[in-house]
């Protein structure tokens, strides 16, 4: 009854965002090492964003350059679904929103594309 609920409302428990929290494909911060760029294209626009290391990234693109203030050290705190709850671990995934360390948060995320430092020197701080 609950499931036949949440379809016909559009109400999501809790319990369905944990199993589909399950399922997400996107970019994990884990994964991620220091100099691979992280590309994120949303509804509105296009983010560039370097990882550095220590959960620190230099981003540009999207609202930080119409801020003027491209590019941006900052922390990512993760993706939500377009509410309050927020899987941390998560730098970008397809149909969610991208949440920085500074509150701001994208549109919704419509591709997402890694792309690996080359095993040379490592351009970080």
């Amino acid at each position: 009854m609950t499931e036949m609920y949440e379809m016909r409302s559009g109400v999501r428990t809790l319990d369905a965002r944990v199993e589909e929290a399950g399922r997400i494909e996107g970019v994990r911060k884990r994964e991620l090492r220091c100099g691979d760029w992280v590309v994120v294209t949303t509804k509105n626009s296009v983010y560039s964003i370097c990882v550095l290391g220590e959960e620190r990234y230099s981003v540009s693109g999207g609202w930080f350059d119409r801020e003027g203030v491209s590019p941006q050290e900052t922390t990512i705190n993760g993706c939500t679904w377009g509410g309050s709850a927020i899987k941390q671990d998560v730098v970008a995934a397809r149909g969610l929103f991208l949440e920085f360390g500074n509150r701001v948060m994208t549109t919704r995320i419509q591709q997402v594309r890694v792309i690996r430092q080359e095993d040379g020197p490592v351009l970080c701080q």
